[in-house]
């Protein structure tokens, strides 16, 4: 689901069709997904060719110091002679834009309006994988920052920096499929990745936003529907192609560069390297079974407790996200939306009331196909652009009732003060707690689940909430989702017992740390 991939929390409105929830980033974890394009993607079908090596935005590694809030903090000190632009320009099959060149403003913009203020020095539409390596090759000549963007659902904004390049990999997204196996390039939306495995019956572990990049989401981990069932959206990858600091080429799998593989798998965008194509072992496109279950806020607490057995107890076959969302006249609304991907939710539903303790007080179960849940769950076939603030917390297991109680007076604190907020809860567990062929970075394989903290305002009441939900659950919280990225929190916060081993992988391809903001390993 993503940034988010996942910053879509199916938001599924009483009988209204559901929206993607949050923002829109990892599933919607960028996560962030953590850096992604954020152009809206084609309404075409996705070609059939088979892709350019092109791929996402390179992994992120943890740092153990605090990141800024503004991107345009980690601004360059340019060379004493100015980047010949025109020369570089002309070497590109994409294009350059400038500040002073039509169409700069539209060319930088991420998916959060937020960060329409940050201006880099360029940005390069990259048509081909070639582009890609020259505009790294041109950056490290010209002492550039260089950041890579995929679908620019970036919570902070990672896929843009003032004074820096920005390298947009949107155009690469070629897809073909033989075997099982899934060949896209690195900027391809999910929403028409998953139109086009339709086509053969097959489908993705990913998050729900339908502009989420596919780089941003994989890179970072990649939660959803299908992650107790099947595993993250990282757990799927057999190879990628990516470029690191040095202009150099790498097809990176579990027996070729394993420690570059692994590291690309969970840890985030713009770290090591940019990826520019991915090939995922993709899973069957069945029908799905679709429960909404909503209680009153008497029974909050009951609910949470609840939901808790089900992430522990339930088949992997079944998946419940719990939105405890802040209503405008003070009070919490409640409830879980949940699948069943043998297609009937009847089971998993009465499993989750009989673990509450109380049937719900409305109840509505459904049978959706691949792509009808595809668009249920985003909201449609595209995002507009939405400003938010979001955060996260990792449950390294449940918790207990003081803290419950705390997590729901955070939520009301911020229904008192009119804050339109939610506490999102995605369980893990299944699938995603086994590792994956090849292993990956990604840390938090033995956590109950992971709390997202979104509001869709960006002040102060904002920030208090999200601030007021950490605490809350400060006891209970081993980290947070990279996908999920917020200002202020220690990077290193979000790699868990992955840190030393990616510290050693950013050493190896990135010993100048040429990659750098204030979100990756220094």
């Amino acid at each position: 689901m993503s940034l988010l991939d996942r910053r879509t929390v199916l938001k599924a409105g009483s009988a209204a069709a559901v929206v993607g929830l949050t923002g829109c980033g990892d599933s919607k974890d960028n996560a962030g997904g953590t850096t992604s394009p954020s152009d809206t993607p084609t309404a075409s079908a996705p070609s059939t060719s088979a892709p350019t090596t092109t791929a996402p935005s390179s992994t992120a590694v943890p740092t153990t110091t605090t990141p800024s809030s503004n991107p345009s903090t980690s601004a360059p000190t340019l060379t004493s002679t100015a980047p010949n632009w025109n020369t570089f320009s002309r070497s590109l099959a994409g294009k350059v834009y400038l500040p002073s060149t039509s169409g700069y403003a539209a060319a930088h913009q991420l998916f959060n309006p937020r960060w329409d203020s940050v201006r880099p020095t360029a940005v390069v539409k990259a048509a081909n994988p070639a582009d890609v390596q020259k505009a790294i090759n041109f950056a490290r000549d010209n002492k550039l920052v260089l950041v890579p963007k995929s679908g620019g659902h970036s919570y902070v904004g990672a896929s843009t920096i003032a004074n820096g390049m920005q390298v947009d990999v949107g155009a690469l997204k070629t897809m073909s499929y033989s075997n099982g196996i899934l060949t896209v390039g690195a900027g391809a939306r999910l929403y028409d990745v998953h139109a086009f495995l339709d086509r053969y019956g097959r489908s993705l572990p990913t998050g729900t936003c339908p502009t989420v990049g596919v780089a941003g989401l994989t890179l970072g981990g990649g939660m959803g529907i299908h992650t107790r069932t099947y595993g993250l959206t990282c757990d799927r990858v057999v190879s990628m192609g990516v470029f690191t600091a040095d202009g150099k080429s790498h097809n990176v799998s579990a027996t070729v560069e394993p420690d570059l593989f692994w590291a690309l798998r969970g840890s985030g965008g713009g770290n090591l390297g940019v990826v520019t194509s991915f090939r995922f072992s993709t899973i069957p496109a069945t029908n799905l079974g679709f429960f909404r279950l909503t209680w009153p806020e008497s029974q909050a607490a009951a609910v949470v407790r609840g939901w808790q057995k089900f992430a522990q107890a339930a088949p992997t076959t079944a998946w419940g996200n719990l939105h405890i969302d802040a209503q405008s006249n003070g009070t919490l609304s409640i409830h879980v939306l949940g699948v069943s991907t043998t297609g009937n939710a009847n089971a998993a539903a009465a499993q989750l009331e009989s673990f509450v303790g109380a049937k719900a007080s409305a109840r509505t179960i459904s049978v959706k196909s691949h792509m009808e849940a595809v668009k249920y769950l985003g909201g449609g076939t595209t995002s507009p652009r939405q400003g938010f603030l979001a955060g996260s917390d990792v449950l390294k297991g449940a918790m207990d009732a003081a803290t419950i109680t705390a997590l729901l007076g955070a939520v009301k604190a911020g229904a008192r003060a009119k804050t339109p907020a939610s506490a999102i809860l995605d369980p893990l567990g299944g699938q995603a707690s086994k590792q994956p062929a090849g292993g990956a970075s990604w840390p938090w394989r033995s956590a109950l689940g992971v709390i997202q903290w979104y509001s869709s305002a960006q002040g102060t009441t904002a920030k208090t909430f999200i601030a007021n939900g950490h605490r809350a659950v400060r006891v209970a919280s081993a980290g947070a989702y990279v996908n999920y990225l917020e200002a202020g929190r220690a990077v290193s916060s979000y790699y868990g017992g992955s840190t030393a081993k990616l510290q050693a992988a950013k050493k190896k391809y990135d010993p100048s740390n040429f990659f750098h903001t204030p979100y990756t390993l220094a």
